[in-house]
C-alpha cells in the first residue's frame, strides 16, 4: 500500500507542476492578444507569428493541463448516479471509466495521433502561413504529452479508487494529495 500511495504523490505531483507551469501561459495569452488588437485597430499593424502564437499557447495549455484537470476533477462528468453514491460506489465508477472509456479513448488518439506526429518531426513542420511560427511540430508533439499525462493521472485515480475500496476514504479521488493552493494533505 505504501508504494501505491508514493506512486499516487509523485503522478499528482508531476501533473500538478505541469498544471501549474502551463497555467501561466493564460496570462501571457492574454497580453498577447490585447498586444495583437492594439497593434492591429491601434496602429494597422499585424503579425501572423503573433496570431498563431496566442492559439497555440490556448492549444498548450489546453492539452499538457489535461492531467492536473483531471486531478482536481474539473472535467465534465454526469452527476445523476455519480454525484449521490457514495464513496464505494465512485470509487468503481472511477475504475470502470476510466479502464473502459479514458484509455481506450487515450489509446486511440495515440495510435492515430503518432503517425502524424512523426511526420511533422520528420519534416520539422512550421505554419503554412507566411510569417507563421517555426515549430509546428513541437505544438503538435503536446498531443502525446496530452496522452501521457492524462493516462498517468488516471492510474493515480484508479489506484485511489483501490486504496477507497480496500477502505482508506481518505484517498477517495475528490481528496488529492496537493490542494489547489499547493499543501499537501
Amino acid at each position: 500500500m505504501a508504494s501505491m500511495k508514493w506512486t499516487i504523490r509523485v503522478i499528482e505531483q508531476i501533473n500538478e507542476t505541469v498544471g501549474r507551469t502551463v497555467s501561466w501561459l493564460t496570462l501571457l495569452m492574454v497580453f498577447t492578444t490585447c498586444l495583437v488588437a492594439v497593434l492591429r485597430y491601434g496602429f494597422n499593424i499585424g503579425f501572423v507569428w503573433l496570431q498563431e502564437l496566442y492559439i497555440w499557447m490556448h492549444a498548450a495549455v489546453f492539452l499538457l493541463a489535461s492531467g492536473y484537470t483531471l486531478l482536481h476533477d474539473g472535467h465534465v462528468r454526469i452527476d445523476l448516479i455519480y454525484g449521490p453514491a457514495s464513496l464505494e460506489t465512485k470509487a468503481w465508477i472511477n475504475i470502470g471509466g476510466t479502464i473502459f472509456f479514458l484509455f481506450p479513448m487515450l489509446a486511440l488518439i495515440f495510435w492515430v495521433a503518432l503517425p502524424y506526429v512523426q511526420l511533422s518531426w520528420s519534416r520539422l513542420e512550421t505554419s503554412q502561413e507566411a510569417g507563421g511560427l517555426h515549430g509546428l511540430f513541437l505544438l503538435k508533439s503536446c498531443i502525446l504529452l496530452f496522452v501521457f499525462f492524462l493516462a498517468l493521472q488516471g492510474i493515480a485515480l484508479i489506484l485511489r479508487s483501490i486504496l477507497v475500496l480496500r477502505g482508506d476514504p481518505e484517498w477517495s479521488p475528490s481528496n488529492p494529495t496537493i490542494e489547489p493552493a499547493g499543501e499537501t494533505q
